[in-house]
């Protein structure tokens, strides 16, 4: 069981890092321009480029690492306890970044229609799936 919660945590972090990763290199995959994609996915109020092409090539590691020790975690016999208490902050930053999609302040913070439709259906759910996935993984590695 523990490897199918992977599995599939790796998957969607996988797909955020590809996309991190073309968005470091310039392009605006999948949407047309590059203001209407920094609308939709930073959402920050006037935005009308992306941020420095280094931070999304840093999401795209960082997300691309989160995959890679969900698929560890997951491996009983790997990393021992070390490994394992490196699953707690991973759930806690996207759980995190889960809850905060629900608040007025991150509404108020990021108020483009694009991004709060997103953020709502999308964002905020994933951010959440994904940290209740790595407590799942770290529980199943201590009973």
């Amino acid at each position: 069981m523990s490897m199918l919660i992977a599995a599939f945590m790796f998957v969607a972090l996988l797909a955020v890092s590809v996309a991190h990763l073309l968005w470091s290199f310039g392009r605006t995959w999948p949407i047309r321009t590059e203001k209407l994609l920094a609308q939709t996915v930073v959402g920050f109020r006037d935005i009308q480029r992306m941020p420095p092409r280094p931070a999304s090539f840093a999401v795209a590691v960082a997300t691309l690492a989160a995959g890679i020790i969900a698929l560890a975690l997951a491996d009983h016999d790997s990393g021992g306890f070390a490994l394992t208490l490196l699953g707690l902050p991973l759930a806690a930053i996207f759980l995190a970044r889960g809850a905060i999609g629900y608040t007025a302040w991150w509404a108020d913070k990021t108020p483009e229609p694009n991004f709060r439709l997103n953020d709502r259906r999308v964002y905020s759910p994933l951010c959440l799936l994904l940290g209740a996935g790595f407590l799942a993984l770290i529980i199943m590695r201590l009973i």
